[in-house]
């Protein structure tokens, strides 16, 4: 029962990307060309999640704990260190060539597109790299 509500959070997240054409790499590589044909579809889809995300924030920190958890749980730290910044970059790049980012890109996997795949590929094997670099502690940031 725990997995049920992420079950379909995922589906309905899946079916709102398909629905805003997200999961077609044009779409958001026709927002990122700014100086050329540019589509302002994706500032929408940005608009409606950025709202979406405030009013519900709203309403969570009104609970003295999650429904599905015995409590809240946060980052630890608010430092901003070149891993973080070098990693938003790596993702804003890969976002820039391939017009995928990960929710999207899973979304996506369905449609059997090779170049889906390969690019979900090159993600994991990212995401594991990044697991085996040590990460820096608050003790040594001193």
């Amino acid at each position: 029962m725990k997995y049920l509500p992420a079950l379909l959070a995922g589906l309905l997240f899946g079916f709102g990307l398909a629905l805003a054409g997200m999961t077609q790499p044009a779409v958001v590589l026709g927002f990122l060309d700014v100086f050329g044909a540019w589509n302002p579809r994706l500032l929408f889809v940005m608009a409606g999640a950025v709202l979406t995300t405030a009013i519900g924030y709203r309403l969570v920190w009104r609970r003295a704990q999650p429904w599905l958890a015995p409590r809240f749980s946060l980052p630890d730290t608010r430092h901003i260190d070149a891993r973080l910044v070098g990693g938003a970059a790596l993702f804003g790049i890969g976002w820039g060539i391939a017009g995928y980012c990960p929710g999207p890109a899973l979304a996506s996997l369905g449609a059997g597109l090779w170049s889906v795949w390969l690019l979900m590929a090159a993600m994991a094997i990212g995401w594991w790299l990044a697991a085996q670099l040590p990460a820096r502690s608050d003790a040594k940031r001193g």
